[in-house]
């Protein structure tokens, strides 16, 4: 080991010994978690990063104007986006993955300690150095599975709102979509997009939302509704709002909201027998 010991130095020089201290930490630590990553690949992730930034480092400075979001740290981040990707999928929690990188202390710790027990100041230095290191990688590296967990959690979400509000086309120029749950903006936003799109598609002339199955009616669920029926009239259709229950009926006279212009049926069916008058059809019993 040369007599000026930097990190950089550290993993030029005793590449193994860090990697294999890193890895008898993370299991004496529990960092470890062999149910969601196993020991292989949790050894291949520790080896790729410690690649990148043994690439990186004789290149950059890791006093305080250390920065990770500097180009030249590309190949640390591009191996945190990898791990991060992985253990994201698998169910990491923020706190493992912060743990995981944070391990990385104590075989630089134990190494500086080792080479520069007779340069105290040195030894600080480089601890320190090392410290504020691994700490911008913990946290980049946390910043970097929220952002995917949360991407997914966006995803899904879009996913469950697209089938909470399918329309559709039970006959010719008729098209509905049933409600159930709660109607929030998000999901209200959809509902709409998703009936005008219907209505363009299907030349649609009478559009039936059934919100038998929607819990609660307030204020902010009845002026959703009034945007989506004027949306639908604007689109040269009619809009019937059936399902409405004798009490979701009381909580709209009590809150004050009004239906101008907005054919209301009690069920499915009276909706449906109206919009048969509607385009015309007649439907008989046989």
């Amino acid at each position: 080991m040369p007599n000026d010991v930097t990190i950089a130095s550290i993993l030029t020089d005793d590449y193994d010994r860090v990697l294999n201290g890193w890895l008898k930490v993370q299991s004496k630590e529990g960092v470890k978690r062999t149910d969601l990553v196993s020991g292989k690949e949790s050894e291949q992730q520790s080896r790729e990063l410690l690649t990148a930034m043994t690439k990186v480092l004789p290149e950059v400075a890791t006093d305080d104007s250390l920065d990770l979001t500097n180009p030249e740290w590309e190949p640390v981040r591009d191996a945190l986006e990898e791990i991060a990707d992985n253990r994201t999928q698998r169910g990491v929690s923020t706190t493992e993955m912060g743990w995981f990188i944070a391990s990385l202390k104590q075989p630089f710790f134990e190494i500086l300690q080792s080479e520069l027990s007779e340069k105290p100041r040195v030894l600080m230095r480089e601890t320190w150095n090392a410290t504020r290191l691994v700490d911008q990688i913990s946290l980049h590296a946390i910043e970097t599975l929220v952002e995917k967990r949360e991407a997914i959690i966006e995803r899904q979400r879009a996913e469950m709102t697209e089938v909470s509000a399918p329309v559709v086309k039970i006959w010719n120029r008729i098209v509905t979509v049933p409600l159930i749950g709660t109607l929030d903006s998000f999901r209200s936003q959809t509902v709409m997009e998703n009936l005008l799109d219907a209505i363009v598609q299907w030349e649609a002339e009478v559009a039936i939302i059934d919100i038998t199955g929607v819990s609660t009616v307030d204020t902010m669920v009845a002026q959703h509704l009034l945007k989506t029926a004027s949306a639908v009239r604007l689109m040269g259709a009619e809009c019937v709002i059936c399902g409405i229950s004798p009490k979701i009926a009381q909580t709209v006279v009590n809150l004050g909201v009004e239906l101008p212009n907005i054919v209301t049926r009690v069920d499915l069916e009276s909706g449906l027998a109206y919009a048969f008058d509607r385009i015309g059809v007649s439907v008989g019993k046989r």
